[in-house]
């Protein structure tokens, strides 16, 4: 229980983040950026295992795991913005 609760924090500090580090408005909710954040972190864990070859789901007590949940949580940010445009 308090790892998913863990998570969920971990996903909505990560998302609330990538929102401040991105240009522009991001118009969404509480648990709209929490995702972002939680998916985010599978991205950036994705994304660290096909660069390095190493495997594993980033780490949020190591530096590495927040730069990676960041970056991928940037990626997905990016990619809603171009879809919520279009709609």
């Amino acid at each position: 229980m308090f790892a998913v609760l863990g998570w969920i924090i971990f996903g909505l500090v990560i998302g609330l983040i990538a929102r401040t580090i991105m240009p522009g408005a991001q118009p969404m909710g509480f648990i709209l950026t929490a995702v972002l954040g939680i998916a985010g972190s599978f991205v950036g864990g994705w994304l660290g295992t096909f660069l390095s070859g190493a495997g594993g789901q980033p780490d949020m007590h190591q530096a590495a795991g927040w730069i990676g949940s960041i970056i991928g949580a940037l990626i997905l940010l990016f990619g809603y913005g171009l879809v919520a445009k279009k709609a």
